[in-house]
């Protein structure tokens, strides 16, 4: 709770002092997405992590990814995922160590055990016995704050669609691309790949897919865009993580995504009613 009052702190004065002195426009902080995206920042971080740490992904989220473009509604990228990226390449050991749930000893989470064991050759059925899909779907494993309770976000995630905050699409395409991807690798050949509901209730499968995915501003406009953008989100993540140097993609394939957002829209909007291609 601290670390995330801490982060959200550092983003609303990050603004304010960026909006007060150098760009000198209305303030905007009162609307409260810098509280937002201190929540979501502090939710990619290590409750252990240096709060000097939390103030310089605070700046970049903010400074960087948000007030560069221009502010809220212009920014490309989901800000505070560009400042988890800056932060896990600037500080690769503090953001990659975490204290374990049962005794406070620093550990490895699900994922990069997974991995750095199947990748030594370590048989599934062996990863298994150290590793409780369980444990990851209660909250009772390492992580970070916002991976540690796959059941937490998942009501939350499922509040925010009650409430129509968020819609079906871009989640569903998420988690049902990863699920069919982890199926394939997992029935070709089991010994060698984790299952399917492993890698939904493991890293930041569910927050990226309900929180960080979803945001209004840096995905596309349409249902069908949406499900691209989900799907495509789906597929990198698991490139990395079956395949990649990262245990986790999630982080890495939003951001791609973002990026190629203006292009979905523009092959997915609807024409305007008496609208003529341009010759």
């Amino acid at each position: 709770l601290a670390l995330t009052l801490f982060s959200v702190c550092c983003c609303l004065l990050f603004e304010w002092l960026i909006q007060r002195y150098m760009l000198r426009g209305k303030l905007t902080i009162n609307n409260l997405s810098a509280a937002v995206t201190g929540v979501l920042l502090a939710f990619n971080l290590p409750v252990n992590i240096p709060l000097w740490m939390v103030a310089i992904g605070a700046l970049v989220a903010i400074g960087v990814a948000k007030m560069t473009f221009g502010g809220l509604g212009k920014n490309i990228f989901n800000p505070a995922l560009v400042g988890r990226v800056f932060m896990l390449i600037a500080f690769p050991v503090a953001m990659t160590t975490f204290p374990e749930a049962a005794d406070a000893i620093s550990g490895a989470t699900p994922l990069t055990m997974a991995k750095e064991a199947l990748k030594n050759g370590v048989p599934v059925a062996e990863v298994m016995q150290s590793v409780s899909v369980k444990d990851m779907f209660i909250g009772i494993e390492s992580g970070s704050i916002g991976e540690i309770s796959a059941l937490a976000l998942l009501i939350g995630g499922l509040y925010l669609l009650w409430r129509r905050v968020i819609t079906w699409h871009i989640p569903v395409a998420v988690l049902g691309t990863m699920a069919i991807f982890s199926l394939i690798t997992w029935l070709i050949a089991p010994e060698a790949y984790m299952s399917p509901l492993f890698h939904l209730m493991g890293g930041g499968a569910m927050l990226g897919a309900w929180f960080m995915a979803t945001d209004y501003v840096t995905s596309p406009m349409t249902p069908k865009g949406a499900i691209i953008f989900g799907v495509g989100v789906g597929v990198i993540t698991m490139l990395v993580r079956l395949w990649g140097a990262y245990p986790e993609g999630m982080s890495f394939a939003i951001l791609i995504m973002n990026a190629l957002v203006p292009l979905i829209d523009k092959y997915v909007l609807p024409k305007r009613f008496g609208a003529t291609a341009k010759k």
